[in-house]
């Protein structure tokens, strides 16, 4: 399995690859799911919500972006939302 740090900043899939972006990766892996959010970075504040398992990080996202957008999603939707899925895969290609 990948690492958070890569599932935050993947930006697609090669195979049974991960595709990450390597800048995205060094300048918000150290961020938590509440700073992602906070800082409108939704998918991969999804994602690291997704990774965790929490549930009540993926409310977090939830309630950040609804706040934010004026909706009204339930955290089921969310993963949809942002086009996130905890990643099966255990090797990443970093560009």
């Amino acid at each position: 399995m990948i690492s958070r740090e890569d599932a935050i900043a993947a930006i697609g899939f090669d195979g049974e690859a991960a595709l990450v972006d390597k800048a995205m990766k060094k300048e918000y892996a150290s961020l938590s799911t509440a700073q992602l959010a906070e800082a409108g970075l939704y998918r991969a504040a999804a994602a690291s919500a997704l990774y965790s398992g929490s549930e009540e990080e993926l409310a977090l996202v939830a309630a950040v972006y609804n706040k934010a957008a004026g909706t009204t999603y339930s955290v089921e939707v969310i993963p949809r939302l942002f086009g996130v899925t905890r990643p099966k895969v255990n090797k990443t290609l970093s560009l």
